[in-house]
């Protein structure tokens, strides 16, 4: 029996590591961009690289973050009882998860409730078609009440749509601006006027604007397109200027370089202007999806359009003493979906642009 050479067991043993630890190196990069940095220490650790200083950079990453939003619970659960306002105290962090709870059951009642009436709809069609009348098989909509998960959907899907929107204004003019000064002297004065207003000023206009060109019976419901392009107006900015940024700061080799190969114009933006704006151009589009994000709530609550934003006003105009918790189950909800979208476009940009910032 041939006797097993120590050094090759131990020389494979390494190999076997660092293929580990090159695949995690690899993982880290998705980690980051799915906020789960924290992640990657402890895989060191488990795999035996330096466990001190894994814990070390754990407790950074993890445990800091855990800490602080313990003592914000804290503060807030001690804070909340001393301020007393016209609704009661402010509620805690209690109060608050009771009511999240609230509204998770009454979305599941409202759920079971279009269920049923789906069903018993369906029964009665049955019923008819077996009875050779068809012309008493009705097909209608449920129409209960929205749940809070619907209205979650809306504000979403709202403001999907108006991002879409701006960024297929946004990023052509941009480019345009970017390549040429004219151009970018055209649309300068326009930049400077338009981006400040608040979008409690471009609503009115909008909601006529919409209300008189738009057929009640459309494809989309004209609250939905008034929120919509309110989003548009005021979160194209942020697009339109760092696209602009990122195609004037191409490396003025590599435009040289397209005018020897005689590039057209289109070949030059596809395979030249891109590709080099990219990194700048997804900084624009996360910050326009967040713009976006902040005016649809001020614009639903003031319209008292469908979503979030309206079940904030509701609960305020309600004035139970649930409604402070509910309100407070929604801003945190807003902030989630904040966050959560800006990963979400961080990670497209991580796909398109290999870069490593955050």
């Amino acid at each position: 029996m041939t006797a097993i050479d120590p050094d090759t067991l131990n020389a494979d043993a390494e190999a076997r590591k660092a293929r580990l630890f090159t695949r995690i190196n690899k993982a880290d990069a998705w980690f980051q961009v799915l906020g789960l940095s924290w992640v990657t220490p402890i895989l060191k650790a488990v795999a035996g690289d330096n466990p001190r200083a894994q814990i070390s950079e754990i407790w950074r990453l993890l445990g800091v973050p855990l800490m602080a939003i313990l003592l914000f619970l804290f503060a807030w659960a001690s804070l909340a009882p001393t301020v007393q306002t016209s609704l009661g105290a402010i509620p805690g962090p209690g109060a608050v998860w009771e009511q999240a709870q609230n509204l998770h059951a009454d979305a599941v009642r409202e759920g079971e409730k279009a269920t049923a009436f789906y069903e018993r709809q369906d029964a009665r069609n049955a019923e008819a078609l077996a009875n050779n009348e068809p012309d008493k098989v009705r097909d209608r909509v449920y129409t209960g009440r929205p749940t809070y998960y619907d209205q979650i959907w809306t504000s979403i899907k709202t403001v999907f749509f108006g991002f879409l929107i701006a960024s297929i204004v946004a990023i052509p003019l941009g480019i345009a601006a970017g390549l040429s000064a004219t151009a970018n002297a055209a649309l300068n004065p326009l930049i400077q006027i338009f981006k400040p207003v608040s979008p409690l000023a471009w609503l009115p206009i909008v909601t006529m604007i919409v209300s008189a060109t738009y057929a009640s019976d459309g494809f989309f419901a004209k609250s939905f397109l008034v929120s919509a392009i309110t989003v548009t107006l005021c979160s194209l900015w942020p697009t339109l200027i760092n696209t602009a940024l990122g195609v004037a700061s191409i490396d003025k080799d590599l435009v040289n370089v397209s005018k020897v190969l005689k590039m057209n114009t289109y070949t030059k933006i596809t395979k030249l202007v891109l590709p080099s704006a990219l990194p700048l151009i997804f900084t624009g589009l996360r910050l326009s999806l967040g713009v976006g994000w902040m005016v649809l709530i001020a614009a639903e609550m003031l319209a008292q359009n469908p979503g979030l934003g309206k079940f904030v006003w509701d609960e305020f105009q309600n004035g139970s003493s649930q409604s402070l918790a509910k309100i407070i189950v929604a801003v945190l909800t807003i902030g989630i979906i904040g966050f959560l979208l800006d990963r979400v476009m961080y990670a497209i940009q991580s796909l398109f642009t290999f870069t490593n910032h955050r």
